[in-house]
């Protein structure tokens, strides 16, 4: 389950912006448009039937103590948030924010999953583990250890800076034994996985609209599925929008986890995919979903076209609803090896993500993939997945991982 998340409380006096006049023909024009849009909202507010035009009543929490204030007290509201979220729009002040605690993790299902993920980055787990069984402190091993962790998808730059560390360590604290480098390396590996641990931060807008985008067959629909059964696990209302128009199996699939779910999809059998998404964020915000999930097409970086018309989906998204989508998540296969971090480039530099799902580490998955996103584009990791089920997908948690690469 999630390990945190923040509520934000909309202030009572910050009404939704009206978007009588966002329609999906609207949207396609230029992004210089949108402030003169926006100047005529302001002077003469329309009604839009779908939408409402006042914002539902929110608790208004005390203001905090004038001496605290004055001592500039206050909690770091950036905790948890990326840097593209914070530059976006601060959504809230530091008084309406509420920490709520996470339900208890099951000690079974928990034991169940690590296991889980061990067994999936076994054959990388042997490769590492193996090189100290019984040997001794000098340049033979960390050779072994450059080919394992090269072997593993690691990259050439975070091998070298992980082995560089580990040098120094084991010169620095004179360590002699193989099981005290091992634990270094994992210690390494920990710090070096730990920018990628962010929580999803739910309840700072309604609806939080969430663009899901990744290349064909990483598991999008499925894990939209999956992580809408996480979402409502926290009492959070969701509707999904089927925006892959171009496969009528992934609006089936999509249906299917709706249905199971006990959750809305809005979808159409063809059309422009940036419409149908636009209709669902409209739709959203009209029945005060908590959480809008818009799937969309697969395609791959090189094909700049469609690059471009996910780009589109994003600017109508942006037309829809002010400061959306609030997440950009990427799905990538963890069997993909290197590609995966060309692909984690090429979709933050169009669309600049928020999250990754990490999806089939119960394959053939060599898991170090994870520590060149971490030198080279260290976009938070939400979610990991070792196999089909619901409960499959889990927060990624660095500590977790290292031990199952090293345990």
């Amino acid at each position: 389950m999630f390990s945190f998340f923040k509520r934000f409380k909309k202030p009572a006096d910050a009404p939704l912006d009206p978007s009588a006049e966002n329609t999906p023909d609207a949207a396609e024009d230029e992004e210089a448009s949108a402030p003169v849009i926006e100047a005529e909202l302001e002077r003469e507010p329309a009604v839009d039937a779908a939408i409402p035009s006042e914002a539902p009543p929110a608790e208004v929490e005390p203001e905090p103590p004038a001496e605290a204030a004055a001592n500039g007290d206050s909690k770091p509201h950036w905790q948890g948030r990326t840097q593209s979220q914070w530059l976006r729009a601060p959504e809230t002040d530091e008084a309406s924010e509420e920490v709520l605690p996470p339900p208890e993790p099951d000690a079974a299902a928990k034991k169940s999953w690590l296991s889980r993920l061990r067994n999936g980055l076994s054959k990388t787990s042997s490769s590492l583990t193996g090189i100290f069984v019984g040997a001794k402190i000098d340049e033979d091993l960390y050779e072994e250890l450059e080919t394992a962790l090269l072997m593993s998808d690691a990259g050439v730059d975070a091998t070298e800076f992980l082995l560089e560390s580990l040098r120094e360590k084991v010169r620095a604290e004179r360590l002699t034994e193989a099981t005290q480098v091992k634990a270094a390396l994992r210690a390494l590996l920990v710090d070096l996985l730990h920018p990628l641990e962010k929580s999803l931060m739910l309840g700072r807008a309604q609806p939080l609209v969430m663009m899901i985008a990744g290349v064909n067959g990483v598991g999008k629909t499925t894990s939209i599925g999956k992580l809408a059964k996480h979402l409502q696990s926290f009492n959070q209302s969701v509707l999904l929008a089927a925006g892959d128009t171009f496969r009528a199996a992934a609006r089936e699939q999509l249906t299917v986890w709706g249905e199971r779910n006990n959750v809305t999809v809005i979808a159409q059998e063809s059309g422009d995919a940036a419409a149908v998404i636009f209709d669902a964020v409209g739709a959203a915000r009209a029945r005060k979903i908590d959480v809008m999930m818009a799937d969309t097409a697969g395609r791959l970086p090189t094909q700049l076209h469609l690059m471009e018309e996910l780009r589109k989906v994003r600017r109508v998204i942006a037309k829809a609803m002010p400061d959306a989508p609030h997440e950009v998540l990427l799905v990538i296969d963890a069997n993909t090896g290197q590609n995966a971090l060309a692909q984690v480039k090429a979709f933050d530099d169009a669309l600049g993500l928020t999250g990754l799902i990490v999806t089939k580490l119960d394959g053939t998955a060599k898991g170090g993939i994870l520590a060149a996103i971490a030198r080279q584009r260290p976009i938070p990791v939400y979610f990991i997945g070792v196999g089909e089920k619901v409960e499959d997908l889990q927060p990624f948690k660095a500590e977790e991982f290292a031990d199952a690469l090293l345990g």
